[in-house]
């Protein structure tokens, strides 16, 4: 298997500068990775160091936290699309998720899927650290009907990040036709061996090249 192409190489710290965004970039084109995966400021950026390569550009929305209206969810995405992004990371509403306003969860989802139909793949942060196994499994059944693309473990800002089970979980809910996506604390080849396994079909990490290289 080509691990690299699992990997979604990923800088979303604050303090990235421009620089910093250029490295991964080269980063990627050599290692072939599936996409870089930046916040927004940065999606033309990337989008342009990657023309000729079949790199993705991967931009984060509504992020770290998911508390933002639906429309300032929508309009980030169009923005970012626009800007060159074919990937699109969006953070659900957790707080609506835990309040059981499974309309209001719904509605924050489409919102992004319906700005980015036929332009873009939509993949969905439910932050498995701050959810009960319950939480986990209705986040991703509204994911699925709100016809996302992925449904994605964690921002990797919260308490925690991946896990193997989590990754079952998830992949027994929204069944083989959805990606899944494990994010945080990925750092070497066994823990993203263990996620493929479990059944992730995406994997978001920093440390791709330390990956990648254990791999070999």
């Amino acid at each position: 298997m080509n691990i690299a192409k699992y990997i979604d190489h990923t800088i979303l710290k604050p303090e990235a500068t421009a620089e910093d965004v250029k490295k991964l970039c080269r980063e990627a084109r050599e290692y072939n990775f599936a996409s870089v995966c930046v916040n927004a400021c940065y999606a033309k950026l990337v989008s342009t160091e990657l023309v000729g390569t079949d790199v993705k550009t991967c931009v984060v929305v509504g992020f770290p936290l998911g508390a933002m209206t639906k429309e300032a969810k929508a309009f980030e995405t169009t923005q970012a699309i626009e800007n060159g992004a074919t990937e699109i990371d969006m953070v659900i509403n957790v707080g609506a998720l835990k309040e059981k306003n499974y309309v209001l969860l719904k509605e924050d989802i489409e919102a992004v899927v319906n700005a980015a139909t036929g332009k873009a793949i939509v993949k969905v942060i439910i932050e498995t650290c701050l959810l009960t196994d319950e939480e986990k499994a209705k986040a991703c059944e509204i994911a699925k009907e709100a016809k996302a693309d992925f449904v994605k473990t964690s921002t990797g800002f919260s308490t925690s990040g991946a896990t193997k089970e989590d990754i079952a979980l998830m992949r027994k809910t929204v069944g083989e036709n959805i990606g899944v996506k494990a994010s945080g604390g990925v750092r070497d080849f066994k823990t993203a061996m263990d996620m493929i396994n479990a059944g992730a079909s995406r994997i978001g990490a920093s440390a791709s090249i330390s990956i990648v290289s254990e791999s070999n």
